[in-house]
């Protein structure tokens, strides 16, 4: 059974995932926002997972930036709901999708892709890399090189879909495309700047940052539906 918490509580429950397909978890997103516009009090929620190899488009997206043919593809593809080009999930690229209900913080869509950036911008830091903005794109860079993509969808202002951090995966699949729409910017990764970094470990540093950028306490959920006590 789902909880709500009461209107000053900063709770976010916090689901850490494992290879999950992409459909499952744009499905289960997809339950969450519904629940949420149903019952704005239910909890607020992050989930961290990495997806098989996928390519998913906004619900904008032109197919001029694909270098496939559409109709006859041996590739995954999704044309989703949220804004934004092309872009491609695989193992070794950690996925966030924040299910977040705006009114409890700042109505304004723009301010919440800056707060996203910076969940990313921080998470870097702590690496001792500098992320940067480039100003009239979303998205974060490193040395020129964008690491991180961010689409959203927001409905009542509950938000869905979020960003992903490439942190150490097989870069081949960007070559397919022209990623985010933007042909004159390269796609890099963490592990071309700290060799052996993995998923896993980025995962704690973009908790910890999420959790300082939005002023939430993360409360770990069973992903198998049991949620955790939380002491309101």
């Amino acid at each position: 059974m789902n909880r709500s918490i009461t209107s000053h509580s900063r709770y976010c429950l916090l689901y850490n995932l494992g290879l999950t397909p992409y459909i499952d978890a744009l499905e289960w997103q997809r339950s969450l926002l519904q629940e949420r516009i149903k019952n704005p009090n239910l909890e607020d929620v992050l989930i961290l997972l990495e997806h098989p190899p996928v390519y998913t488009l906004g619900q904008g997206a032109t197919p001029e930036f694909l270098k496939f043919d559409l109709d006859n593809n041996t590739y995954s593809v999704y044309r989703v709901e949220r804004g934004g080009e092309v872009t491609y999930h695989c193992p070794g690229q950690l996925v966030g999708y924040p299910i977040l209900n705006l009114q409890r913080y700042r109505q304004d869509l723009h301010w919440y892709l800056r707060q996203l950036e910076e969940v990313l911008i921080r998470a870097l830091a702590r690496y001792g890399l500098e992320g940067e903005r480039i100003t009239g794109f979303t998205g974060v860079w490193v040395q020129g090189r964008k690491v991180a993509a961010i689409g959203i969808k927001v409905s009542r202002w509950i938000t869905m879909h979020g960003f992903a951090l490439n942190v150490c995966p097989d870069m081949t699949g960007f070559e397919r495309i022209v990623p985010c729409g933007i042909s004159d910017k390269p796609v890099g990764c963490l592990a071309e700047l700290i060799p052996g970094i993995t998923c896993d470990e980025v995962r704690a540093n973009i908790a910890q940052s999420f959790a300082e950028v939005f002023d939430v306490e993360l409360v770990t959920a069973d992903p198998h539906g049991n949620l955790p006590t939380i002491k309101v």
